[in-house]
């Protein structure tokens, strides 16, 4: 008698799946495999310059938010004024750009000759964009060999030791920022993210 009820059940199934739509519902299909990525094209160019971006926009932005009353600032008289700093750095960006990329520098000696704020940040941003051109090179142009000091080294490994040298330097101007009781870049607030616009009274 169960085994007779159940076949009854079974033959109302089936009946009503073909009065609805002619066949029995077919399974849902497997979901595609994603498509594997395409490869980064220059990988470690690609990674390097992300923190080439990053210390060149929290460098110029200190030297552009220190007010110029305090670029003759100096911590003790054995150590750099900010604003020496500032004029370090973008001589150590013209040299190392113009050695990865072959190029004469378009400036120099901007310690030394460069005294005003406006004049160092200037030179500092254009330091900047010199070595963005440098930072544009795919891997296989910076993996040849070029000479630093006089020792053999890579394009490449100038572009890294430009970036830990640009990170010590604004370590400097981060404790001069402090000192003077300004925030640096770095730890400003992150700006709080838009609001969502309000729906649409129907």
């Amino acid at each position: 008698m169960k085994r007779t009820a159940l076949a009854i059940l079974l033959g109302f199934a089936a009946i009503g799946a073909l009065a609805q739509g002619g066949k029995p519902a077919a399974p849902p299909a497997a979901p595609a495999a994603a498509a594997p990525s395409a490869p980064v094209a220059d990988p470690a160019m690609t990674g390097l310059r992300v923190a080439w971006n990053r210390v060149k926009d929290i460098t110029v932005r200190a030297a552009d938010k220190m007010p110029e009353e305090n670029y003759g600032f100096q911590a003790t008289p054995e150590v750099k004024t900010f604003g020496q700093f500032v004029g370090h750095l973008a001589d150590a960006q013209y040299m190392m750009a113009g050695l990865v990329l072959g190029e004469k520098p378009p400036a120099g000696d901007v310690e030394k000759t460069k005294k005003t704020k406006a004049d160092l940040v200037a030179a500092l941003k254009d330091s900047a964009a010199f070595m963005d051109r440098a930072f544009a090179l795919g891997d296989a142009e910076v993996g040849k060999p070029v000479k630093l000091f006089g020792m053999d080294t890579t394009k490449f490994a100038i572009l890294g030791i430009a970036i830990g040298h640009a990170f010590e330097h604004y370590g400097n101007m981060v404790t001069y920022m402090r000192i003077k009781g300004l925030v640096p870049p770095s730890s400003e607030p992150r700006p709080a993210a838009p609001a969502p616009a309000p729906a649409e009274k129907k």
